[in-house]
């Protein structure tokens, strides 16, 4: 099947891909896009800072559970049909969203918007496997990884320009005239495929559905309920292990499960899916952290911090064209052990960031974390479907992104838990130093009155903070570092 796609498809293999990438790039950076604009959504609508949280949650835990089902779902329906269906649903959520005239309705829309966009990505991957020969994936992979990897990362720059300038509502309507364009470019060019009939497990993906969507829940929602403190995070943190448990006891004695065993039993792809959840931890994790660093610790303005963190994008762009010529010359675990060392460098230069830091120097580290992260996601992406049957393209796409995306919502509570806990004992430590037998305190504190106290106090937090998202940076460039040697595991594919 996907030899005879890849053959019919040479005369429109640029248009394809062309489409496909437009609803590729409008849901990647759809996102980090609302990100920014939370805070002038918050005040539109006279909600707190927990309720307009469910404006992100809705959407990350819709998609969630939804990616999983995109294999099944086109297996029954057929690629193409499902891929315009996602198209349509997710352009037309969007717009309901930027038109929504209270908060409800901006969550329900959201919730919606993550159940049409969840296909999107793996779809779209799954299609330019298909439609390029197997000596070209390598380059498939290149262009599929520019939209997957530089949206997320170009999301706050454009959403920051777009809230300040305009209005926070453009953030969801400029996805209109993309979704018009990538239904076209689909409609026209992409090849239907053929349908398979299969009995849907209800209760295999119940049991997946449930265990991700706590998992979720609880990494969103566990810093602001302080975590295992709290009766919610514990009661998700059950549901997520027992279902867990019993959804793979069932997938390996079920004779038509949710997920095929015969998937996991691929070693490329399992070592794939491994990897691809560290580069979902360390890409979104660090930019979840440089905004707030940038803003809150060093005072850049929102659009100052999105120029800031761009070329981090360019990096990526230019190292994915140059590794997809590479890929098939080269040994691809080389490659990805070269992006994963850039990786490593940059994170621990961050580690030794401090809060006079130059933007020039913020700009050189994105560059060289955003060439490593590019270097890594193109062969990757490329060695872990190598090995794999073409029938089983569909599932595994579709696990691809969804590990993907539990690695960067596990970064992003994770980093953001260990920075907040770093800054109360960093500011513990630093405040235990300020005390009047130490003779360059004892100067300051001589004749000080509460605003004196109160300015030294700010400046505390804000070196106690700083040295907490240090740490996070030193975190994952260790974690990233033990991962190299599992690129032996891989197989090299003929």
């Amino acid at each position: 099947m996907s030899e005879r796609a890849a053959d019919s498809g040479v005369a429109n293999r640029g248009l394809i891909t062309v489409s496909i990438m437009l609803a590729t790039i409008m849901q990647a950076v759809d996102t980090t896009i609302a990100n920014v604009a939370l805070p002038n959504i918050q005040g539109s609508m006279s909600a707190t800072s927990e309720q307009v949280a469910w404006v992100l949650t809705s959407y990350i835990v819709a998609a969630a559970i939804m990616t999983p089902m995109t294999g099944f779902l086109a297996a029954r329906m057929g690629r193409k049909k499902l891929f315009v269906t996602a198209v349509v649903g997710f352009t037309l959520t969007s717009m309901l969203c930027g038109l929504a005239s209270s908060l409800d309705q901006i969550v329900a829309f959201r919730l919606l918007q993550g159940v049409f966009g969840a296909g999107l990505v793996p779809l779209s991957q799954a299609v330019l496997l298909d439609t390029y020969p197997k000596e070209k994936h390598g380059s498939a992979m290149a262009i599929w990884g520019v939209g997957v990897m530089v949206g997320p990362i170009l999301g706050p720059t454009l959403g920051g320009y777009l809230t300040e300038y305009y209005n926070w509502r453009w953030v969801f309507l400029i996805n209109l005239p993309f979704g018009i364009l990538a239904l076209g470019g689909i409609l026209m060019f992409v090849r239907e495929t053929e349908k398979v009939k299969r009995r849907f497990d209800l209760f295999g993906f119940a049991l997946l559905s449930l265990a991700i969507g706590a998992l979720q829940l609880l990494l969103d929602r566990g810093q602001s309920l302080d975590w295992f403190s709290s009766l919610e995070i514990m009661i998700e943190s059950l549901v997520v292990v027992v279902c867990l448990y019993m959804f793979i006891v069932h997938m390996m004695t079920a004779k038509e499960p949710f997920l095929e065993p015969g998937l996991f039993r691929d070693r490329n792809l399992v070592i794939g899916l491994v990897f691809i959840f560290i580069v979902g931890v360390v890409l979104l994790a660090t930019l979840a952290l440089l905004p707030p660093f940038l803003q809150n610790l060093m005072g850049f303005p929102v659009i100052t911090t999105g120029e800031v963190l761009a070329p981090r994008g360019m990096g990526s762009m230019v190292a994915m064209v140059v590794v997809g010529r590479l890929v098939g010359r080269v040994d691809v675990r080389l490659l990805v052990g070269s992006g994963l060392i850039l990786t490593v460098i940059s994170l621990f230069q961050m580690a030794q960031f401090n809060l006079d830091i130059s933007p020039w120097a913020l700009v050189q580290t994105g560059l060289i974390q955003g060439a490593g992260l590019g270097l890594v996601f193109v062969p990757l992406s490329t060695i872990t479907f190598s090995t794999l049957a073409p029938h089983y393209r569909n599932e595994a796409t579709a696990m691809f992104s969804l590990m993907r995306n539990i690695g960067s919502s596990i970064g992003i509570s994770v980093m953001v838990a260990l920075a907040a806990r770093s800054t109360q004992t960093n500011h513990a430590v630093l405040g235990e130093q300020l005390n009047r037998f130490r003779e360059p305190v004892q100067s300051m504190l001589d004749g000080s009155t509460d605003q004196t106290l109160a300015i030294l106090n700010v400046e505390l937090s804000r070196q106690a903070a700083a040295i907490g998202y240090l740490n996070d940076f030193q975190i994952m460039a260790w974690m990233t570092l033990l991962a190299i040697p599992l690129l032996m595991l891989f197989r090299q594919p003929r």
